[in-house]
């Protein structure tokens, strides 16, 4: 049986090649799901519904769109990832650990020190913090072995 793991958050590193890659190479048996990490398809996700003359309305409709492939696979996974950068505010990614929470589904933060303070309340409904994702790596391979 494989463990699901949705990967939520940042979009500009490759924190979640490295994470499927380290897996890879330990033999860990892992299910990888993510949220559209597109970011030009992401932002027109509802395009399909009709245009929008105002950002704010073409931005909802493709946030519910997206909202279908991210709660499905939230409430699917076996663990969460979620993934905050130091570049970008990702409110996505607080909602997704929010919703997490929510749901008293395991999830685990990964950001560096500079953000404990921004996210104390999200990491202390986590199951874990870590830095890199190597560190990941070796959770997921202690939990599956």
């Amino acid at each position: 049986m494989a463990f699901r793991v949705y990967l939520s958050g940042e979009i500009h590193s490759d924190w979640r090649q490295r994470i499927i890659d380290a897996c890879k190479a330990k033999q860990v048996e892992v299910e990888f799901v993510s949220p559209n990490t597109d970011h030009e398809s992401s932002d027109a996700a509802g395009d399909c519904l009709g245009a929008e003359t105002q950002n704010f309305w073409r931005d909802h409709k493709s946030a519910k769109v997206n909202a279908i492939r991210i709660q499905t696979a939230i409430q699917s996974c076996d663990l969460a990832i979620i993934r905050f950068g130091n570049k970008y505010k990702q409110w996505n990614a607080a909602f997704d650990a929010g919703f997490c929470a929510a749901l008293g589904k395991p999830y685990l933060t990964l950001h560096d020190e500079e953000l404990i303070h921004a996210l104390k309340e999200v990491d202390a409904a986590a199951n874990g913090w870590a830095t890199t994702p190597e560190q990941i790596v070796e959770i997921l391979d202690y939990t599956l072995r």
